[in-house]
């Protein structure tokens, strides 16, 4: 198998690991990409950026109120 921060997976294809990564695990390397989108196109003066590891995603909240969430322009 293949490690990735500290944990063993098995060969072939991981469709996400702990850390909100797909991966593909061969005897020659393990090749992931990320399952989120850091969004850039917001409120920065309003809103911040939390990370959301049940969703895999980045959430974007009021400073103020961070259970309301602030609309996003853009995503890379």
């Amino acid at each position: 198998g293949c490690i990735l921060d500290g944990k063993l997976y098995p060969f072939g294809e991981i469709a996400r690991t702990e850390n909100c990564f797909r991966c593909s695990c061969s005897k020659d390397a393990m090749r992931c990409c990320s399952l989120f989108h850091t969004p850039f196109g917001y409120d920065k003066d309003n809103c911040k950026v939390v990370f959301n590891k049940k969703t895999c995603d980045y959430d974007v909240v009021q400073k103020s109120d961070p259970s309301k969430e602030c609309f996003v322009y853009s995503r890379v």
